[in-house]
């Protein structure tokens, strides 16, 4: 349910919104990555505007997902160790159980023999 909702007032406004600046930018732009000549640019690439667009905005969210994870790092590192610690804990744990139930347990009966 929360996911239709989702759908229906969130992706779909974002689409349409896309869609819309789409068609108000697709004039077409040329991308050149050689700094030093702007007549002939050695690497460039003629595309529409909207397209560049998003692949900046693209490529922002990227690095800072990335920023962010890489800064996380520690957090994640300190999680897992904390894991690892209570997983040793409970193991340890329950053999402590395991001994005092055994050592609490009443001796077996003794079992008699019958002579013939």
């Amino acid at each position: 349910m929360i996911r239709k909702l989702l759908t229906i007032f969130i992706v779909a406004p974002l689409g349409i919104i896309f869609v819309i600046f789409a068609v108000a930018n697709r004039h077409l732009v040329t991308v050149s990555f050689d700094p030093f000549t702007s007549e002939a640019p050695a690497l460039s690439a003629t595309l529409p505007l909207f397209i560049v667009i998003l692949a900046c905005i693209l490529f922002g969210v990227l690095i800072g997902g990335a920023a962010a994870w890489m800064n996380q790092s520690k957090w994640r590192r300190h999680a897992r160790r904390i894991d690892t610690d209570m997983r040793a804990l409970r193991m340890e744990r329950d053999d402590l159980k395991s001994e005092l139930a055994a050592r609490d347990a009443p001796p077996p009966l003794p079992v008699a023999r019958r002579s013939y």
